[in-house]
């Protein structure tokens, strides 16, 4: 065997054991990698006292000899003997080439991975295939360092930190955020919390596992209570206003409460006001309105209506709720009502029969002189007193007994025309007293 040849086994044999003992700590189970390998120190024997030297004894002569001969085989052997020879010593060459070339790409690199070091000599050309060699698995929220396509040469360092998710909870609002860190104090750094002051749900030395953590966080905030007259301000790290309120001395009696509700997180710069309540109960009658029912009745002249059923107002208690807030009474609040006794519905037949033209023996006068001596004509006129109304100034009483509803005034001309001819067919022209000559005209 040459010397070339030895080395280059010799270098297989240590990469070889070397990748055997090697264990990466981040990938159980994982076959070893025939890329990489770690240093590890061998011991190299030293030759004997004298071994391989002439000494000018009879075994160094015959070494001597030994060595003759050989090379008298080569340069004196035949074309047989040279064409064993000649493939032998391009494999030794090939083989001399591969391990220089071998030494050559080898690279002494630094894999820190969550802070664990080691040291490897590799053959990777850039951090991806290191990473890959070494079974290392990176993801989306984990950090690399130089990045993951970066050429690697020798005395690198390769930094590899995980991602851990954590489910935060600050000041009462919740969100997923990923950390490097592997402690909730370093966490809390590299997410920029405050947490000088502020209570967590976990020590800050706790570590955080490559799964994960739940972490309730709330700062130090500063609120302001307004109460009984006077201003208290606090700091505090309290999750509710009713927590804050208890460690600022204020009490909540009776009806007692607060501007904020007391289940909400305090804010930092909140003012919050305690309203001190005291409240009765006052029950009341109050009137229930009736409803009109009207139904047609065609044996009614049109405009006559006659009420069958007299509506009747209805009553309740109502209970209201009086409160006074810091002194100051409010508005009263119904809370509760009772029907004492219900309304009863008014009745009411409307005439839908056509008023006739004429009345026998009324036809022939001038009601239209009647009229304008009476209310100069105008059907809506009303006399100073409030009693007399119409074209021919009825008055309610005398209105209602010709078969007229509601008001005169209100009535069209031809109605009033109508019931004042059944008037005169009744009494003649005494109801006009003033008037009643120019029917004659």
């Amino acid at each position: 065997m040459s010397n070339t040849q030895g080395s280059h086994r010799a270098a297989r044999g240590g990469r070889r054991a070397a990748t055997r003992t090697a264990e990466p700590p981040y990938a159980e189970g994982a076959p070893p990698s025939y890329d990489t390998y770690e240093t590890q120190p061998a011991e190299v024997p030293r030759p004997r006292q004298g071994a391989g030297q002439d000494d000018g004894s009879r075994a160094g002569a015959r070494r001597a000899a030994r060595r003759r001969r050989s090379g008298g085989a080569l340069f004196g052997a035949g074309p047989d003997a040279l064409r064993k020879i000649i493939p032998q010593a391009l494999v030794v060459a090939f083989l001399a080439g591969g391990t220089t070339a071998f030494l050559a790409n080898d690279k002494a690199v630094r894999l820190t991975v969550d802070g664990v070091p080691r040291t490897l000599h590799t053959f990777a050309d850039d951090v991806d295939e290191l990473l890959a060699d070494q079974h290392v698995s990176v993801g989306d929220h984990d950090i690399v360092a130089p990045g993951r396509h970066e050429r690697l040469a020798g005395g690198d360092e390769v930094v590899v930190r995980y991602g851990r998710p954590v489910a935060l909870t600050l000041d009462g609002q919740r969100r997923q955020v990923w950390t490097t860190a592997q402690t909730v104090d370093g966490a809390l750094r590299q997410l920029g919390v405050r947490a000088e002051g502020a209570y967590l749900s976990a020590s800050r030395s706790s570590e955080i596992g490559r799964a994960g953590m739940g972490l309730d966080v709330r700062t130090e905030r500063q609120v302001t209570f307004l109460a009984d007259g006077r201003e208290r301000t606090i700091r505090t790290n309290a999750a509710t206003v009713a927590e804050a309120i208890e460690e600022a001395g204020i009490s909540l009696r009776g009806q007692d409460t607060t501007s904020v509700p007391t289940s909400a997180f305090p804010r930092d710069g909140q003012t919050i006001t305690v309203m001190r309540i005291t409240g009765t109960r006052e029950v009341r009658e109050e009137p229930i309105p009736y409803e009109v029912e009207k139904t047609k009745d065609d044996s009614l002249f049109a405009g006559t209506e006659v009420v069958d059923r007299p509506g009747q107002r209805g009553f309740r208690k109502v209970t209201y709720a009086l409160r006074t807030v810091n002194g100051v009474r409010q508005k009263p609040k119904k809370v509760a009502e009772h029907v004492v006794r219900p309304p009863v519905t008014q009745t009411v037949r409307v005439g839908t029969k056509p008023l006739p033209t004429s009345v026998g023996g009324a036809d022939h006068l001038d009601w239209n002189g009647l009229a304008h001596c009476e209310s100069g004509g105008r059907p809506g006129a009303v006399d100073p007193t409030g009693n007399y109304g119409g074209l021919y100034q009825f008055d309610g009483r005398t209105w209602h007994a010709l078969g007229g509803s509601g008001l005169p005034q209100h009535a069209s001309a031809s109605e009033q025309t109508f019931r004042a001819k059944k008037l005169y067919v009744q009494r003649g022209s005494s109801p006009w007293p003033h008037c009643g000559r120019r029917l004659y005209r």
